[in-house]
């Protein structure tokens, strides 16, 4: 499977917590999106969890670290995918599942993601995203900040 048919229909929240003051950065790529590699669909909607499909198959996230790691070009033990987090999107063109990936470094990644033209950015400087992604990293940073 190649990096970008892998997330056909799945994406990547990548994220960084402070082990000591808790902070909380997602990463942004250059269309604005939180969501890796690409941005959702235009009229994406969150699921609840009643909601959610499933399916006999399905793609482990820690496959699609692997992905993200080519396509970024970064070290293989930079992300971790983050245990227990998954979350459906419906879109125009059929479900998405959402994960999430942890940066394991000591500081947060600004310089690293800068020179993939990325940011590291708070939640609340990622407001004026479109809703389904507003919701989805609430939800990201609701099991952080439980974790």
């Amino acid at each position: 499977m190649t990096s970008l048919s892998a997330f056909a229909n799945h994406r990547l929240l990548l994220y960084y917590k402070g082990d000591i003051s808790a902070l909380t950065l997602f990463a942004q790529h250059n269309t604005g999106s939180a969501c890796f590699p690409n941005p959702l669909p235009v009229l994406s909607s969150t699921l609840e969890a009643e909601e959610f499909e499933t399916s006999k198959i399905s793609t482990h996230p820690a496959m699609l670290v692997c992905n993200i790691n080519q396509l970024l070009q970064l070290d293989n033990d930079l992300l971790r995918a983050e245990p227990g987090f998954s979350e459906q999107v419906d879109t125009p063109s059929g479900i998405i599942t959402v994960y999430m990936a942890r940066f394991m470094v000591l500081d947060p990644p600004h310089k690293l993601m800068q020179s993939r033209d990325c940011r590291m950015r708070t939640l609340p400087e990622l407001r004026g995203r479109p809703p389904a992604e507003i919701e989805l990293l609430r939800r990201a940073y609701v099991k952080v900040m439980e974790s």
